[in-house]
């Protein structure tokens, strides 16, 4: 907690480091529709020598992002994904139960200076909430965490207002898995850490 609660205040104290010291004339917003595929890792926990899966996912997203100044911005990203969690039994494969992810994400980014294409890196924190899981072999709850991101990507003009945008993203989160019943059995620190591509367009304003 302590240490969360260090990340938020450096964050926070960035954020109005470079509102200060970074002010442009006129502010200037993104707005970004992509495309993304989410890619957890191959085993998200061992259960026993057996291997719990989650499965990729693909959706669309929707992230706004606002300029401190020419090279500073943080960024918001927006969407939702379904997983299908399973059971890898030596390649016999059970399905344990379906859930959908929200991970809402902030980003502190730097933006390297260009004509048309300008690349960007950064960092921030997300908040992955479970919702909407649906019961299959096992009846499974899933806790929300705090996560870590990082990303790096780059925007190419196409002109004054309209750019296309490529999208890496790596976010480091875990949940504790409920297994429900008459006696509940947790399953702590299961990895989602999706690896995340994008693909899509924006215009500024």
């Amino acid at each position: 907690m302590k240490k969360t609660c260090f990340i938020l205040l450096m964050l926070a104290t960035s954020f109005a480091v470079f509102a200060q010291d970074n002010k442009p004339a006129d502010p200037k917003w993104k707005m970004r529709f992509r495309a993304l595929g989410a890619f957890p890792p191959s085993s998200s926990y061992d259960l026993a020598g057996d291997d719990i899966k989650i499965s990729p996912a693909v959706t669309p997203e929707l992230d706004f992002t606002y300029f401190f100044s020419k090279n500073f911005a943080a960024e918001l990203i927006l969407g939702t994904t379904h997983h299908t969690v399973k059971l890898d039994d030596n390649g016999t494969k059970t399905t344990l139960g379906k859930v959908w992810l929200l991970p809402p994400t902030v980003n502190l980014q730097y933006h390297f200076a260009g004509k048309n294409f300008t690349p960007y890196i950064g960092t921030g924190l997300n908040f992955s909430l479970f919702y909407g899981a649906k019961e299959e072999a096992l009846d499974l709850g899933y806790k929300n965490k705090l996560g870590f991101s990082t990303q790096a990507g780059f925007d190419y003009q196409l002109n004054d207002k309209w750019f296309l945008n490529v999208d890496l993203k790596k976010i480091f989160v875990k949940t504790d898995v409920t297994i429900k019943g008459s006696v509940p059995v947790v399953l702590e620190d299961v990895k989602v850490n999706p690896f995340i591509i994008g693909l899509g367009a924006g215009f500024k304003f």
